[in-house]
């Protein structure tokens, strides 16, 4: 498959197959995440692979965030709840917080967003499904999330990457073309 055929079919995958994601597979998307674009080669990521007991904790917290942000809402917890537990590996992607470097720390959040993209279009050659999620049970902005890596204070929580083998097939998009987003100057 050609660079123009995966960016146009890559799509988020939020059901999946109750497999667990071999550990050399981990390992290859984590491998294609390092490759990402970076401001002078500081490569501020770093990922956090949840599964097995640390995922029985996260699920907790999520539980326990979730039941907090909607108390009227128990359907929506529960479906959320179910979409954790039938994920069967997790990725936290953190970025580098340059203290006093605004700028800088700016930077490396994008380069952050480009090595999960780089993850995203590396799952579909390993036959895996990845969805990046940011709010909700993503818990990016939420401090039980940060307790639960274990992440020193200068690291920020870029993304909550759900990863495993799709259960169907993603439905096709259709896209603005570059024609209607785009200005000459």
């Amino acid at each position: 498959m050609n660079i123009a055929e995966t960016l146009k079919e890559r799509r988020a995958v939020r059901n999946y197959l109750p497999l667990e994601v071999e550990t050399a597979k981990i390992t290859k998307l984590l491998e294609a995440a390092t490759w990402a674009p970076n401001d002078r080669l500081r490569e501020p990521w770093h990922f956090y692979v949840i599964r097995g007991e640390a995922k029985q904790r996260y699920e907790v917290a999520a539980r326990e965030y979730l039941q907090e942000r909607f108390p009227t809402k128990p359907n929506l917890i529960q479906e959320s709840l179910i979409v954790l537990e039938k994920t069967p590996l997790v990725i936290v992607v953190t970025s580098d917080i340059i203290p006093g470097d605004e700028a800088s720390s700016e930077d490396n959040e994008y380069a952050t967003a480009c090595a999960i993209h780089s993850m995203w279009l590396f799952a579909k050659e390993l036959g895996l499904g990845l969805v990046w999620r940011t709010r909700g049970i993503g818990l990016v902005r939420d401090e039980r999330m940060y307790q639960l890596i274990g992440s020193p204070e200068n690291k920020k929580i870029i993304g909550t990457i759900f990863v495993g083998y799709p259960d169907t097939e993603p439905n096709p998009t259709v896209r603005s073309g570059a024609e209607n987003k785009t200005t000459w100057l």
